[in-house]
């Protein structure tokens, strides 16, 4: 028996690095580009996830819960904050049903990443890899992520409560 659905959106965005650091989306690390900067690992897929599911349970956005001037995410991994907002909404009595994510970049090409990007985002959210999609596409050399200046990502949560869990 299925309980109420709800839906979220997260977008993130996060500029390149002028050299060096590690480029890392959706908890993969992408060999041989520039990092992106930012405050904990810059991961702006699992930011843009972490955001779509923090929304649909109505607990705000993952600067409320891991805030940029806070030391103590500094450089901290995107999945492990990802992994904390899933105890935040499990806790509430929600489980993830679907994420469905685009990743926009000039480059690099993330065709031959796409597979792995959402493995780990299905085992981050404790899901079957079947419900996690995650799409790479440019931006036709337009605006910030066309002039390759950085990278954005957009996310689509649903997320469903155990109908045993009780009101809000």
């Amino acid at each position: 028996m299925s309980g109420e659905r709800r839906s979220g959106i997260g977008y993130d965005a996060h500029r390149f690095l002028a050299s060096g650091g590690r480029l890392v989306l959706a908890g993969v690390e992408v060999p041989g580009e520039r990092g992106l900067e930012g405050h904990s690992d810059a991961d702006v897929v699992a930011h843009a996830v972490t955001d779509a599911l923090l929304g649909a349970a109505g607990l705000g956005d993952i600067g409320d819960h891991f805030p940029d001037d806070d030391p103590r995410f500094q450089g901290a991994d995107s999945i492990g904050l990802l992994r904390a907002a899933l105890a935040m909404l499990a806790a509430g009595g929600w489980r993830t049903v679907n994420v469905d994510v685009s990743v926009l970049a000039e480059r690099p090409r993330l065709g031959p990443l796409k597979e792995p990007m959402a493995a780990r985002l299905a085992a981050a959210l404790e899901v079957e890899r079947g419900r996690v999609n995650v799409k790479a596409t440019t931006n036709e050399r337009m605006g910030f992520v066309g002039r390759g200046e950085g990278i954005a990502a957009l996310a689509v949560a649903q997320i469903e409560r155990d109908p045993s869990a009780g009101d809000d």
